[in-house]
């Protein structure tokens, strides 16, 4: 019979015994996350969330009604009335000789009119001695002509030398693209003829024709307001004229950047250049030389 140990005793045994059984009092239950309301909690916070929604809505749309973010204005604009039709109308005449009035008074116009070297530029109407018969048959002296279109004829104001000029120009929403954007080949149109108009005024017979055209449009053109197409010839290379345009807004905005090259054709000088020039709204005589003319 096998002796226990004389330093054993049963006491230990009891506590090694002990030791290697799990306790459960060391399994402490864990605060539950299951909702017990079942979520019922959580509706008022979603009703008042959607009210709240619902609220910013109508208050977004009422203040962009009363002041509409430009962007939005341009993408959702209000439609606005047709122009008036009838050439022998009250409210025909009466739109026409507003932006009459309007372009000749603009204040840029008024500031170069201020320059120190104003006696080196003129003022002229394109299109103002274009013949009436021809006028139907044409794109801009006759079909676009009349309110809500180009109601007033362009205003140039260029130096003697022709190397640069400012075209004052009204856009009615007729020439509109997009509902209240002025459409880009119809800027396109009006930047060939003003740009031509430069070249061939230096040009040896004064006649030419578009050879290349470059547009950049740098921002919207917005429908109903006057802009400004300001031209600069670049370089005379014989029978070839470089000019280059800006257009902007009365605020100063570039809208669009153009380059051109015109040539003059070899059957120029079977044509009638003088026609042409007074079409285009050729220089009057300047104060010293009517002088001198008048002297002789």
């Amino acid at each position: 019979m096998s002796q226990f140990p004389r330093n054993f005793s049963l006491q230990k045994l009891a506590r090694s015994g002990s030791s290697r059984r799990f306790s459960t009092s060391s399994f402490r239950s864990r605060p539950s996350t299951v909702n017990p309301s079942n979520g019922s909690s959580k509706r008022p916070r979603t009703f008042f969330a959607v009210g709240m929604a619902g609220l910013a809505t109508v208050t977004a749309y009422t203040a962009g009604t009363i002041y509409p973010f430009p962007p939005l204005a341009l993408l959702y604009p209000v439609p606005a009335p047709p122009p008036p039709t009838d050439p022998t109308s009250p409210e025909y005449i009466s739109h026409v000789d507003r932006i009459e009035r309007e372009i000749t008074s603009l204040p840029l116009l008024n500031s170069l009119r201020s320059q120190p070297d104003a006696d080196e530029w003129y003022e002229s109407r394109p299109y103002e001695k274009f013949p009436a018969e021809r006028r139907p048959n044409h794109l801009t002296a006759g079909a676009l002509r009349g309110p809500g279109r180009l109601a007033a004829l362009p205003l140039c104001r260029a130096k003697y030398d022709e190397t640069e000029s400012y075209v004052f120009i009204h856009l009615g929403r007729g020439l509109c693209g997009h509902d209240g954007i002025i459409h880009g080949g119809l800027l396109a149109t009006l930047l060939d003829e003003t740009m031509a108009r430069t070249a061939i005024m230096n040009l040896p017979e004064r006649i030419g024709v578009t050879a290349t055209l470059n547009i950049s449009y740098r921002a919207p053109t917005k429908a109903d307001q006057f802009v400004v197409m300001k031209i600069r010839l670049l370089d005379v290379q014989g029978r070839k004229a470089n000019v280059a345009a800006r257009v902007e807004d009365m605020k100063g905005t570039l809208l669009v950047e153009a380059t051109g090259m015109f040539v003059q054709p070899r059957y120029a000088h079977l044509l009638n250049s003088v026609a042409i020039t007074q079409v285009l709204g050729e220089p009057p005589v300047k104060r010293g030389e009517d002088l001198d003319a008048a002297k002789k």
